[in-house]
């Protein structure tokens, strides 16, 4: 398609501006843009359409936008004067106002529903939510299936690692036949998150699904069902378990792409998903090979919480599982404080600095702000709830650590970090004796991971509290097969427990066999 404007000729089909037969350069998005008029110029172009439509839905400032528009002006010759081909409408925006007439190959300018050009997929995991289906027999329910789905979109937001759709751009779609291939590009996103609702009686069920764009291959799915008694606290409800589901299935998505791709593409973000495949373990082995890919994150990016982050958490896990070394925990402690000033908005980052800065610095209170601030960024933010809870056990605040626990394996109930969660969970329950539970929490965490000494050591306390001697012993061999520096010395050194907690680990252990030091 050819659109010709005074001496000019717009080439969709080469993606070219032309004055003459010469090529003028512009970018892509000052392309898009004047494409976007011309389609448009038989009316008033809001600012919202053109974030939607060349953006995307992104967030736009009002600087980048009057520069953009000042560009496609510059492009075509618009002197401002008798020329001018652009023209501004005061508060309501702006109108191709030159005479346009189409080439001889083309197709009408001015479509009903014009198609938007491909976006490029920004540098960072991208999602679009879509309008649920409404299923119920009447269309009464809409108000509160877009309510929740706003939720969803505000909560996603939230997370800093993850670019999220403006709702008006992905609202658009509402009551089409779609191809999600096709979403993808229009709106520039790896991932889909589509659903439908359905009322019956006084219940209402959720059913969504997360899905790779381009492949079309699902991610995850949840169903939801509940009584529809109070609509805005089940709005709450739905979409911080939805938000808290997706986390960890879009970060076990990006790892995987991430591998797929050729060494020679990586950047900073792609070093850190690297990394992550060995964070997981938190053994000491594990995080010697991720350091190097998180250095190598910072290197390219100076100042990136989340690598400053994990490299905390890999200095963490060489101090206390691989030979307690002052050099590793004074670097765990660097890059928790590098990661914890005030400019990081970065929840996962921000929590995981105030565990290494509890446990290595034992500076409490300042990793209580830090916990608080990254639940009041993300609330659902399960790195957060993981560490924090872990944190709090240790400090013998039980009803909070359970509280984020819990909450952290209702979000995300198939994460095989969990064994973190469990393990919060065992900790505080021995500090209740409700020792019959912490038995539970702790089988379970090894089920997960069954090389962290952190949840043999529970099994082991919570065998002895059940009277169990002779499987605590068996319990405690196991755990000095995986960790034969444990000690009950050491770990009072290193995790700087409460000591009215501690005193009951203690002598479980020393029933158990444990090693004094």
């Amino acid at each position: 398609m050819q659109f010709l404007f005074a001496d000019h000729t717009l080439d969709t089909d080469r993606r070219e501006l032309r004055r003459g037969s010469k090529p003028i350069a512009v970018e892509p998005q000052v392309f898009d843009l004047l494409l976007y008029l011309m389609q448009n110029r038989d009316r008033v172009v809001t600012k919202d359409d053109l974030i939607a439509s060349v953006w995307g839905g992104r967030i736009v400032s009002d600087s980048t936008l009057t520069s953009r528009i000042n560009a496609a002006r510059r492009a075509v010759g618009d002197s401002g004067g008798d020329q001018k081909l652009i023209r501004t409408v005061a508060r309501k925006g702006v109108r191709f106002v030159g005479a346009v007439r189409e080439g001889p190959d083309a197709a009408p300018a001015v479509a009903t529903e014009p198609q938007r050009p491909p976006l490029a997929l920004p540098d960072r995991p991208s999602i679009a939510v879509l309008p649920f289906v409404n299923m119920s027999e009447s269309a009464d329910q809409d108000y509160f299936i877009d309510g929740m789905v706003e939720d969803v979109i505000t909560g996603l937001s939230r997370i800093k690692w993850l670019f999220v759709i403006a709702r008006n751009s992905s609202f658009c779609y509402r009551g089409k036949t779609i191809d999600l291939r096709q979403v993808g590009r229009e709106l520039g996103v790896r991932y889909v998150l589509e659903g439908s609702a359905r009322k019956a009686g006084n219940r209402v069920r959720i059913s969504v699904q997360l899905v790779e764009a381009e492949t079309r291959l699902n991610l995850w799915v949840g169903k939801y069902d509940r009584l529809l008694d109070d609509v805005f606290d089940l709005q709450d409800e739905l979409a911080m378990s939805v938000v808290g589901a997706i986390e960890p299935a879009l970060r076990r998505a990006e790892i995987d792409n991430v591998k797929r791709k050729r060494p020679e593409s990586l950047d900073a973000y792609d070093f850190v998903l690297r990394a992550m495949a060995y964070v997981r373990s938190r053994l000491a082995a594990d995080a010697a090979a991720a350091i190097p890919l998180l250095e190598n994150a910072l290197e390219l990016e100076p100042g990136y919480p989340a690598a400053h982050a994990f490299l905390a958490l890999c200095h963490h896990a060489k101090f206390h599982r691989g030979g307690m070394r002052p050099e590793d925990r004074a670097a765990a402690i660097f890059h928790a404080r590098a990661c914890a000033n005030d400019a990081t908005d970065d929840a996962t980052a921000l929590g995981i600095s105030g565990f290494v800065i509890s446990l290595d610095e034992q500076d409490h209170a300042t990793a209580y702000r830090l916990f608080d601030r990254a639940l009041n960024l993300s609330s659902n933010d399960i790195f957060t709830l993981w560490f924090s809870a872990n944190a709090l056990a240790f400090r013998a605040e039980a009803e909070t650590a359970i509280e984020r626990a819990q909450r952290a394996l209702q979000l995300s109930p198939f994460d095989p970090l969990n064994f973190l969660a469990y393990n919060a969970l065992a900790t505080s329950y021995l500090v209740g004796r409700r020792v019959g539970e912490a038995h539970e929490a702790s089988r379970r965490s090894l089920e997960l991971n069954g090389r962290f000494s952190v949840s043999h050591s529970n099994l082991v306390a919570s065998l002895v509290g059940l009277g169990r001697l002779e499987d605590a012993r068996l319990a405690g061999k196991r755990l000095l097969e995986f960790d034969p520096t444990f000690s009950i010395r050491r770990f009072a050194m290193t995790f700087g427990t409460e000591p009215k907690v501690f005193a009951f680990f203690a002598d479980a252990w020393r029933k158990a066999g444990i090693p004094e030091g």
